[in-house]
């Protein structure tokens, strides 16, 4: 793997951790996942995803979870199991918090991992290659260490805090650095949409407003995916409401560390909350985060009360 010539900063020590070991950790459970995951697919659904998206039961690899329109699939319990198994191996004085097998709510003293077996659920299901492992370290609440791995592309991005972030394929380690971008109306803009009805009808209205403001929109279905992609420079900024920790633990971290301006949830919110995500190229943030506010897209949209847009 060639290391890039510019220098590598100093990784911290915090709270007496040491966040380059829990980055390693971070980084071997993601792609060990990743390549189970990329193992199962042609095993669970052959070529494609089509008895699984036709409304056909017969197939016991996908169940549904909050509406009949999110699935979980064997693989996503599998991945999440042997996260977790890896994890209790390598940190076993760790809490974990995961999509499958849930965790505790309140923000632990320690150390807490934040995992997402499949992001991008949908697209596994389809054959769409756009699906992703998500592994991150929290220290009270903050990420740390992260790895999300492409696992279709077989790309992997890490990032560590005060560390940078990187981009790992095919045997090289590249450093990742936000679009230098100096104008929103040119910005290309990720978003996505959640599961509940009303919250999807009020994420259109926002978009529908955005999307003039904006060069275009691109709905990828896999957030951690989107907030790399905002590190990488393949977007410019990326905007959901409705994530929770597991979605953007690691992704935000590897964002931030690229210079894009980020803001994330509390770490004790799940998507019923309905709290902004954002990140963007540094060039643009304070305009595009005053775009934001003046469509009303900085405000939580819940699935009980999802709002309106500003008039």
């Amino acid at each position: 793997m060639n290391i890039p010539r510019e220098k590598v900063e100093t990784i911290p020590t915090i709270a007496g951790v040491d966040v380059a070991q829990l980055g390693a950790v971070a980084l071997e459970v993601a792609t060990d996942a990743a390549r189970h995951v990329r193992r199962r697919r042609p095993e669970l659904f052959g070529r494609t995803g089509t008895s699984t998206v036709t409304g056909d039961d017969s197939n016991t690899a996908v169940s549904t979870k909050s509406t009949p329109t999110d699935p979980v699939t064997l693989a996503d319990t599998e991945s999440e199991e042997l996260i977790r198994s890896r994890l209790h191996r390598l940190r076993p004085d760790d809490a974990v918090l995961g999509e499958e097998e849930g965790g505790t709510v309140e923000v632990p003293s320690g150390v807490r991992w934040v995992i997402d077996p499949i992001d991008g659920t949908v697209n596994f299901l389809y054959g769409i290659p756009a699906y992703a492992v998500s592994v991150a370290a929290q220290i009270d609440g903050r990420s740390v260490a992260g790895a999300v791995v492409d696992v279709a592309r077989d790309v992997v991005y890490t990032a560590t805090s005060g560390g940078g972030a990187y981009e790992l394929r095919d045997g090289e380690r590249v450093r990742l650095r936000a679009n230098p971008i100096s104008r929103a109306d040119l910005a290309l803009v990720a978003t996505g949409f959640g599961y509940d009805v009303d919250r999807r009808r009020a994420q259109g209205q926002l978009m529908a407003r955005l999307l003039p403001r904006v060069r275009d929109l691109r709905r990828v279905g896999a957030a951690a995916l989107d907030l790399c992609m905002v590190a990488s420079g393949a977007v410019d900024a990326h905007i959901e409401h409705g994530l929770s920790p597991w979605d953007w633990a690691a992704g935000a971290l590897v964002a931030a560390e690229a210079g894009a301006v980020v803001r994330t949830p509390p770490p004790e919110s799940r998507s019923a909350d309905g709290d902004a995500t954002v990140a963007v190229a540094p060039g643009i943030a304070d305009e595009f985060f005053g775009l934001l506010d003046e469509i009303g897209a900085l405000a939580p949209l819940t699935a009980s009360t999802p709002g309106r847009p500003r008039t």
